[in-house]
C-alpha cells in the first residue's frame, strides 16, 4: 500500500453517517462520532464534518457515488476519518481516493457481527470489510474486543489497528428509587439488543415489586410494534414503559431514577450505556457478550459491578433476575462495586488523546517506498 505525502497542518475530515446528529435515533455510535468532533480541536485538530446520508453500509449507487465524490474533492495529503459504517461496506469508493489521501477507519461493530443477517448477506459484507481496511492506511477500533475481532477476521495485511474506547463525563450518584425495583434499559429499538429476551425474563419474576423503562428509538416500527404488543400478550403493559429516544437531561434523569441497568444484547462491541450507568454507581445486568465484559469492568476490590450472564440462557437472566430483586445482601454489594468502578471509569479525555496520537502518527508518516 502507498500512503500519499507530505501531510499539512493538523486538519481532519470526518466523514459521518447522514443521521449521526438526529436527535430522534441517538446510538452509542453516533455519540462517539460526534465527540470525536467535538473534541479533537482542544488538541489542535481542525475538524471538517462531511454527514453522508446512505442507507449504510449497503447504500444505493447514489449514496456510493456521493460518498467517492467527496474524497475526490478532498486536497491531496488530507487525514480522512471515515466512520466504519460509512467505509466498510464500499471498498471501490476508498480504492481510488486511498493513492492521495491519508485514509483512516473507525469501526464500532464489525460488518458481519450485526444481529439478524442471512448467512450470504453475513459473508459479503465480511469480504467488502477486508477489502476497504486492507485499503486505508490506519484502522480505530472502539474497544479491545473489536480489534481482536478485526485482526481474527481480516487477518495479515491489514494496517495498524489502535484502540480508543469510549469514556464517560462524570456524574452524581443516582439516587434510584427503593433500591432494588427501578429497572432501566437505553438501548435502541433493534432486535439486536434483545428487548425480547429481556421482556420475557421479565415476565417470569413478575411476582416481584420492579418495573423497567425502555429509553430508545429505532428504525424498524414494525419490530418496535412486535416488541409492545409482546409485552401486551404478558401482562406487563403497566410495567415495561417505553420513554422513547431521550438525550441530555431527559436521558440523565432516567439515569438518576435507576436502581438497576439491565442490557440483554445479542452482540455489543462495547456499551457505553453501561459506562453511562456505573458512572452514577448504578449496577448492571447484562449478556456476557462481546464487548460487554471489557465495559463493565471490576471494582478495585476485583469485584465485578453487576451480574453477566451467558448470551444463550434465558433461565440465566432470570436466575439473575431473581438474585437482584430478592437478595438485599448482593444488592448491596453489587452496588458498592458499582461505586468502586465509578472511580476507575476513563472519561473522554483518553479516548481524544489516543484518537489524537493515531491521526498525528498518520498526519506525519513519511510516504510508502
Amino acid at each position: 500500500m502507498t500512503r500519499p505525502g507530505p501531510a499539512g497542518p493538523r486538519v481532519v475530515h470526518a466523514v459521518l453517517p447522514g443521521g449521526v446528529a438526529d436527535p430522534a435515533a441517538p446510538s452509542g455510535g453516533n455519540a462517539y462520532d460526534l465527540r470525536v468532533c467535538h473534541d479533537l480541536p482542544a488538541l489542535g485538530w481542525r475538524v471538517h464534518r462531511h454527514p453522508v446520508p446512505g442507507a449504510w453500509p449497503r447504500p444505493d449507487a447514489t449514496a456510493t457515488a456521493e460518498l467517492a465524490g467527496l474524497l475526490a474533492r478532498l486536497p491531496d495529503g488530507a487525514v480522512v476519518l471515515l466512520d466504519g459504517l460509512v467505509a466498510c461496506g464500499v471498498p471501490e469508493a476508498l480504492e481510488p481516493a486511498a493513492a492521495r489521501l491519508r485514509l483512516a477507519v473507525l469501526v464500532h461493530l464489525p460488518l458481519a457481527d450485526e444481529t439478524g443477517l442471512a448467512p450470504d448477506t453475513a459473508a459479503r459484507l465480511d469480504g467488502r470489510e477486508r477489502r476497504a481496511l486492507r485499503t486505508v492506511h490506519a484502522v480505530l477500533a472502539t474497544s479491545d474486543w473489536t480489534a481482536r475481532r478485526i485482526r481474527a477476521r481480516h487477518g495479515p495485511g491489514l494496517p495498524p489497528v489502535t484502540v480508543a474506547r469510549p469514556g464517560v463525563d462524570p456524574a452524581p450518584l443516582a439516587q434510584g428509587t427503593d433500591g432494588a425495583g427501578g429497572l432501566l434499559c437505553v438501548a435502541s429499538l433493534t432486535p439486536r439488543k434483545g428487548h425480547r429476551r429481556l421482556v420475557e425474563a421479565l415476565a417470569a419474576v413478575a411476582d416481584a415489586p420492579w418495573t423497567c423503562t425502555f429509553v430508545g428509538g429505532g428504525p424498524d416500527a414494525a419490530w418496535a410494534t412486535q416488541l409492545r404488543s409482546k409485552v401486551q400478550e404478558l401482562g406487563l403493559a403497566g410495567r415495561i414503559r417505553f420513554a422513547g429516544a431521550r438525550t441530555g437531561a431527559a436521558l440523565a434523569a432516567h439515569y438518576a431514577a435507576a436502581d438497576l441497568f439491565v442490557l440483554a444484547s445479542h452482540a455489543e462491541p462495547y456499551g457505553m450505556v453501561l459506562t453511562e450507568a456505573l458512572a452514577r454507581g448504578v449496577p448492571v445486568l447484562a449478556t456476557a457478550v462481546d464487548g460487554i465484559p471489557e465495559a463493565v469492568g471490576r471494582a478495585p476490590n476485583g469485584a465485578v459491578p453487576g451480574l453477566l450472564v451467558p448470551p444463550g440462557e434465558p433461565a440465566a437472566l432470570v436466575a439473575a433476575l431473581r438474585t437482584w430483586c430478592g437478595d438485599p445482601e448482593a444488592r448491596r454489594r453489587l452496588t458498592a462495586a458499582a461505586h468502586g468502578r465509578r472511580a476507575m471509569l476513563e472519561r473522554w479525555e483518553t479516548m481524544s488523546h489516543t484518537l489524537a496520537g493515531a491521526l498525528e502518527r498518520l498526519r506525519t508518516a513519511p510516504p510508502d517506498r
